[in-house]
């Protein structure tokens, strides 16, 4: 990664969404390849579960993340980041509102190590997701950030943020 600059560490819907909608590889391959350049630059990543998702999904994603993002794909095997999920692991836990098939899929998924990457890299996360709190059957990414006092942004706010334009 890029030193002393902000880096945002992706989540799996950030690609799915493009993926499925605004960004479809057939219409807008320059926000592909820009996401290729940002991770080569240092300036954007993910972390190893979320390819462990998009390796499930669509043909065209799931290529682009092996072949052209592979290296931006960040190991959560890191005593720092294994620390950080053990505290969200906690937090959510001790939280009575949360029903208890949330707190499983969250045990599960790649959302809270996503948060917790970036909590112990100091990077940015970036989603789609809203943040809610009253959500009960479930568990969104900005509420564990907001608990943990990260950053996040979506897809749109990352792009202004790098100053990307697609002209």
């Amino acid at each position: 990664m890029v030193a002393g600059d902000t880096v945002y560490v992706l989540d799996s819907d950030v690609f799915i969404g493009a993926a499925r909608s605004y960004y479809a590889f057939d219409i807008s391959p320059r926000f592909w390849n820009c996401l290729t350049q940002l991770a080569e630059d240092g300036r954007i990543a993910s972390i190893d579960r979320v390819k462990q998702e998009l390796d499930r999904g669509n043909d065209n994603l799931r290529e682009w993340a092996n072949t052209r993002f592979s290296q931006a794909f960040k190991s959560c095997d890191d005593d720092s980041v294994i620390a950080a999920f053990s505290e969200t692991m906690k937090w959510v836990g001790s939280h009575k509102k949360f029903e208890d098939a949330a707190k499983s899929v969250y045990a599960s998924k790649a959302d809270g190590w996503l948060v917790a990457y970036a909590k112990a890299k100091g990077f940015i996360v970036v989603t789609q997701e809203i943040f809610s709190p009253e959500a009960r059957n479930r568990i969104p990414i900005p509420n564990i950030c907001e608990a943990f006092s990260v950053r996040y942004v979506n897809t749109f706010q990352m792009l202004r943020d790098l100053g990307v334009k697609f002209i």
